[in-house]
């Protein structure tokens, strides 16, 4: 499993930053964003640290299907009648940690097209 030292994500995997953990499997964590966008704001990463979706999809393929699968494990033990599944890649697209995360934003009317 790879880890970069340096990563805010590593470091909750690893326990060595406190987060509010809402689901954890063999192979991914979910836990709330701190920046909430929506009511429901969970962010899913793998445990191995990859900069962006597509670099988990080359490098652990499976690992891409269980994000998907805890987000919905996560939007079902919320409640939540609809959710929002986002990967941001890149700064331009907003992402601003370089470890592959999903959100999972629900609770509210979510418009689109989004921001």
């Amino acid at each position: 499993m790879s880890t970069d030292a340096d990563c805010p994500f590593c470091k909750i995997v690893a326990g060595e930053i406190p987060a509010d953990v809402v689901h954890r499997t063999g192979s991914t964590v979910a836990f709330r964003d701190l920046n909430a966008q929506a009511p429901t704001h969970v962010l899913v990463v793998p445990t191995s640290h990859h900069e962006n979706a597509a670099a988990l999809a080359q490098a652990e393929p499976g690992v891409v299907a269980e994000l998907v699968d805890t987000a919905h494990e996560v939007a079902v033990a919320e409640g939540l009648e609809g959710y929002r599944m986002v990967f941001n890649t890149g700064a331009a697209a907003g992402q601003s940690v370089f470890h592959v995360h999903l959100h999972v934003l629900g609770g509210r009317e979510l418009a689109w097209p989004p921001g």
